[in-house]
């Protein structure tokens, strides 16, 4: 059976979590720190980390960052309950494979989960690391932002130059990247991706380059190296500005000679490829402060691509919504339709820290839990309601409109926060339930 490693200090909620997976056939592990959590990486592999965010003696990060120095991409799953989903972002950009928010809905868990599994199957039977799982077709939009993007793409895709896409984590870069490889005279050969924030810095000179058998403990068999495996092709580099800085010397002495050399190895071999890099750190600013070398930036920025977030491009949200409907039916076997009015009006509301992947991620969800053929409000997670800012009429110098103001939001987010239990609301806010009714209607609050 698939193991997985369950990482919570919370002792009770480990054991539910783990009584659930067995039932449903996972192997699993748990441990409370990551002490623990690191003597069992040493020990076992693991199909999917799941770990809880703030822990004892660290956070999930720290769990992660240690698998990653062992040389093994396991999948993390990051569990949070601050009801921010700016944290779970801040995971994703350290190389999390996707998170979930407590309370944890057992069959969104479980779709996560063989998400991330079927995520690492594929990535080890095509020689990859990435984690960013856009498909093909996708959306292009129509937005003004989004129709910049792709004539750009249009633009360079017949080049043979570099490129640098720039964007913040979820907003699809890899699939701009596999854009610019389709529409190449590339495309007949690998687009080969490398996650950089996943390689460790013993061993990344080996999964770009190679090995040969014997040129470390460990090293059992030849290895081919991403250059050449991508031989003709693109070779994407993902998180280029998380790469160790040695690293960074070794990659700019290839592309400059355009030769590389396997670890423990003597022959030279020659490659042709074309680069895509691409990040969500400004490098320019990392080569001014001796954290990324200034040649290698240059040699890398023949061209520049910013990839809009998707607050940037709010136009376009009704059509990835429809597409991410039509994906997560086809992956869930369900006969969903649409989501209702109100769900869209709170999509438009919403600031979308984790961009894309965090909206498909959520039509998903919507998809799973709903009953019909409809998906409503009542199947939105609560973290994301909590942070909706919902717009308001500036008050000016009128105290008594910026008190409704405030009155209407605060009231907004106790009936959030209670799931719209009217007793339970007005006990927190000190009112009486036909005063909470009045002024919902006032407000005209729903629910």
């Amino acid at each position: 059976m698939k193991r997985i490693l369950v990482v919570d200090d919370d002792v009770t909620f480990s054991k539910i979590i783990e009584n659930y997976l067995k039932k449903n056939g996972y192997d699993t592990d748990c441990c409370h720190n990551i002490k623990d959590a690191v003597t069992l990486l040493s020990q076992q592999q693991y199909v999917v980390l799941l770990l809880d965010y703030r822990l004892p003696d660290g956070t999930g990060l720290d769990v992660m960052a240690a698998e990653k120095k062992s040389g093994r991409y396991t999948p993390a799953i990051i569990m949070t309950s601050f009801n921010d989903v700016r944290t779970a972002v801040k995971a994703m950009r350290s190389g999390a494979f996707d998170y979930i928010t407590k309370p944890v809905n057992q069959e969104e868990l479980l779709m996560r989960l063989a998400e991330a599994i079927q995520t690492k199957e594929a990535n080890e039977h095509s020689g990859t690391s990435t984690h960013e799982p856009f498909l093909m077709p996708f959306v292009e939009g129509v937005s003004p932002e989004a129709q910049k993007l792709q004539h750009q793409i249009q633009l360079i895709a017949p080049t043979d130059m570099s490129v640098i896409i720039y964007g913040e984590s979820g907003t699809g870069k890899e699939y701009v990247a596999r854009q610019i490889h389709h529409k190449s005279e590339r495309s007949k050969y690998p687009f080969i991706a490398v996650d950089c924030g996943t390689l460790s810095t013993e061993l990344a000179a080996s999964e770009l380059f190679g090995h040969v058998k014997g040129a470390f403990t460990g090293a059992l068999n030849d290895k081919t190296g991403k250059f050449e495996a991508a031989n003709g092709g693109t070779l994407f580099l993902d998180e280029m500005g998380n790469l160790d800085y040695g690293i960074q010397v070794k990659l700019l002495r290839a592309l400059q000679e355009k030769i590389i050399v396997p670890v423990g190895s003597n022959r030279e071999i020659s490659f042709d490829v074309r680069i895509i890099a691409a990040t969500n750190e400004d490098i320019k600013a990392g080569s001014g402060n001796g954290k990324f070398r200034e040649d290698l930036y240059h040699r890398l920025n023949e061209f520049t691509i910013n990839v809009p977030a998707l607050r940037q491009r709010r136009s376009d949200l009704p059509l990835f919504v429809e597409y991410f409907i039509k994906e997560s039916n086809h992956a869930l076997k369900k006969t969903v339709e649409h989501v209702t009015p109100e769900v869209m009006e709170l999509f438009e509301q919403y600031d979308w820290p984790g961009n894309i992947r965090e909206l498909k991620n959520i039509v998903k969800r919507l998809v799973l839990l709903a009953a019909g053929s409809t998906a409503t409000k009542d199947d939105l997670p609560d973290d994301m309601l909590l942070n909706i800012r919902y717009p308001s009429v500036d008050p000016g110098t009128d105290l008594k409109l910026w008190q409704e103001n405030k009155e209407r939001e605060l009231i907004e987010k106790t009936l959030i926060a209670v799931k719209y239990n009217k007793q339970k609301a007005a006990k927190l806010l000190n009112i009486n339930r036909s005063t909470l009714y009045a002024k919902m209607d006032k407000y005209k609050i729903s629910g």
